[in-house]
């Protein structure tokens, strides 16, 4: 078994950590993780924070732009050169051409760099200041990952198995226990047999995450978001029932134990090392919507997951000797997306219910000394409100372009014409919405990216959001005092 930070880690980390504080001493840097589950809208998240600074765009609550100190800001050259570009201009095209499409989801790492200009608003340190924000965009599966370092293939195996034995899992696990069931763990390694058990498991854990099951704890995070990893024998491999004996040599489970070792050495551990380790700052995204629907067990899956996404993170206060040896992420906001689906009355109620989730994980955060908040959002938002009648009844409503193809109720909409609709009401008490056993029957489609329209220059005016400014205050504003 691997350990999650052997001695020889830390120094690794430890002599980084000094040689970036030195840098940043003349240059400041702040590098802002950005993750989340599948479905969360991290792409279209980071692509409208960027478009925001970029443009000026009105940010009320983000203190050094609404008083006007940011004197400029730049995309500039990122510091890793190993790491992909995000995609900023291709996603920003994409949501402002003739046909305003949604662009890519996040699929692999990918990184992207602003230069901000600003004066300070302290007394003693009067004049311009230049910050550099480092975005890391990363698929939150690979969290996920983390927790498996400190396990055995065993410990894995069973931890798996039991899960799917779950009623909430059972009936998608079918075809993946009926084929482990028939192979024997002492038998000899097959190539054929660990790539057919590896391929029926990664199908169950894809099966389990789309609508309307909705679960979101569904380790190894690669198997759902192999990035360049794609067909890799570190991602063939599969829980076996080994009933309680060591895999004998030359077996099936000893094939099975090499490459889930293989996994944690060069998938996991690079991650954590090389990108995870670094981050300053965290954003968690979190789609609460289509758990919500799906009713309490998905519920409950995305609370065990959250717990184990911040669990993976070094939470705590920087401190001069911290920072130089073993730094860590000193805040983390978990923020639920998409809040533009449902009426202004329901947006405190829906960060209410993410708080209810997420308490255990910030007492463990609050306890190491870091800061956490939640947070309901849209960083693009895609509808505006008004009242519709329903009988002797007037109802919040949310009008939009909904994407061709989406359904409610037996309608079917075409992608041109703009509807109304009534997406319900979250209740007010958050326990309620966490026990719903048959989800909360909430109405919801997929809505067109708005129409941007331009300044009197002809350039686009920033996207329309709902507290994408308080977001960046809490995250990079006191960088920026």
């Amino acid at each position: 078994m691997i350990p999650p930070r052997s001695a020889y880690q830390e120094a690794l980390l430890a002599a980084r950590s000094v040689a970036q504080a030195a840098a940043s001493w003349w240059s400041p840097r702040l590098r802002l993780g950005v993750t989340g589950l599948s479905r969360s809208g991290k792409t279209i998240f980071i692509t409208a924070l960027v478009q925001a600074l970029v443009a000026g765009g009105r940010l009320p609550m983000f203190a050094a732009q609404a008083g006007g100190r940011i004197s400029k800001t730049r995309l500039t050259l990122q510091p890793d050169d190993a790491v992909p570009r995000f995609p900023y201009e291709e996603n920003l095209a994409a949501m402002r051409g003739a046909d305003r499409r949604w662009p890519e989801s996040t699929r692999r790492i990918s990184q992207l760099s602003i230069e901000i200009e600003y004066e300070s608003a302290a007394a003693l340190f009067r004049g311009s200041r230049r910050l550099t924000v480092d975005i890391v965009d990363y698929p939150g599966e690979w969290l996920l990952d983390l927790p498996l370092i400190e396990q055995s293939y065993a410990e894995f195996s069973r931890m798996s198995l039991a899960a799917a034995h779950d009623p909430a899992r059972a009936s998608l696990a079918g075809e993946w226990r009926a084929i482990a069931a028939g192979l024997d763990p002492r038998a000899k390694a097959s190539e054929a047999k660990a790539i057919e058990a590896a391929d029926a498991f990664r199908r169950y854990l894809l099966a389990a995450r789309t609508e309307p099951h909705a679960l979101s704890l569904l380790p190894p995070g690669r198997f759902l978001m192999p990035g360049d990893l794609e067909g890799s024998p570190a991602l063939t491999f599969a829980p076996l029932d080994l009933g309680g004996a060591h895999p004998p040599q030359g077996s099936l489970a000893a094939l099975m134990e090499r490459r889930f070792e293989a996994y944690k050495a060069h998938v996991a551990l690079p991650f954590f090392r090389e990108h995870f380790a670094r981050l300053d700052r965290q954003i968690v995204l979190v789609d609460l919507l289509t758990p919500l629907n799906a009713g309490a067990r998905a519920v409950a899956d995305l609370e065990a997951a959250l717990d184990h996404v911040l669990a993976a993170f070094r939470v705590g206060r920087n401190s001069l000797i911290s920072s130089l040896f073993a730094p860590r992420i000193e805040r983390v906001l978990f923020a639920a997306t998409k809040a533009d689906l449902l009426h202004h009355t329901s947006h405190d109620r829906l960060q209410a219910i993410l708080g209810l989730l997420v308490e255990r994980a910030f007492r463990r955060s609050r306890e190491s000394g870091a800061t956490a908040n939640v947070l309901a959002l849209a960083a693009l938002r895609a509808t505006h409100e008004a009242t519709v009648r329903e009988g002797r009844s007037i109802l919040p409503a949310v009008i939009g372009i909904p994407e061709a193809g989406e359904k409610i109720d037996g309608e079917e909409f075409d992608g041109i014409a703009e509807a109304a609709i009534y997406p319900g009401d979250l209740p007010q008490d958050p326990k309620a919405a966490l026990d719903a056993k048959g989800g909360l029957n909430l109405r919801f489609v997929r809505f067109r990216p708005p129409l941007i329209a331009q300044n009197e220059l002809g350039k686009p005016r920033t996207a329309p959001h709902i507290r994408l400014d308080n977001a960046l205050e809490y995250l990079i504003g006191d960088r920026l005092a």
